[in-house]
């Protein structure tokens, strides 16, 4: 069963240049792009997605931080994708992170850790920030010509 998952290259990964290879990794592991918005993450919307962190220490830093530059958010759709995609984006804090996985090979610091994915473990989380960042109509429903190679 096909489901959509919520992800976001950060400023540090953009300003890094690093937006094309994450797609290009989602896009060969056999995720499909469902959609995507090159975009300036304001207070309001900072405030909103981080929202279940406004009590701890580490808020302002995350809003300071998220709006500083442009941001890449995606909606990708595939069998499993909110955990697929977690693994891929390896441990939050990237020396943690695995050899192979987005943070393990370009993060080197736990708040510049270049990606965001929607926590698996959160049922809502998906819902929540895919309607964050998208309207309905802004993302595709369509099927992949190599589909059939991909799931049994």
């Amino acid at each position: 069963m096909s489901e959509r998952t919520f992800v976001m290259v950060k400023p540090d990964g953009v300003q890094r240049g690093l937006i094309g290879e994450i797609i290009s990794r989602f896009e060969t592991r056999g995720l499909k792009l469902a959609g995507a918005k090159f975009m300036q993450i304001d207070e309001d919307l900072a405030h909103e997605h981080y929202g279940e962190h406004e009590d701890k220490p580490f808020f302002d830093d995350l809003v300071e931080f998220i709006t500083a530059g442009p941001v890449m958010a995606m909606v990708w759709e595939g069998q499993d994708a909110t955990r697929q995609v977690r693994r891929m984006m390896g441990e939050t804090d990237p020396a943690d992170s695995a050899p192979g996985t987005i943070r393990g090979d370009f993060g080197l610091d736990l708040g510049r850790n270049v990606i965001h994915g929607s926590d698996h473990e959160d049922e809502g989380a998906n819902e929540r920030e895919i309607a964050l960042f998208f309207d309905e109509d802004e993302l595709v429903d369509y099927d992949r010509i190599d589909a059939e190679w991909l799931y049994e």
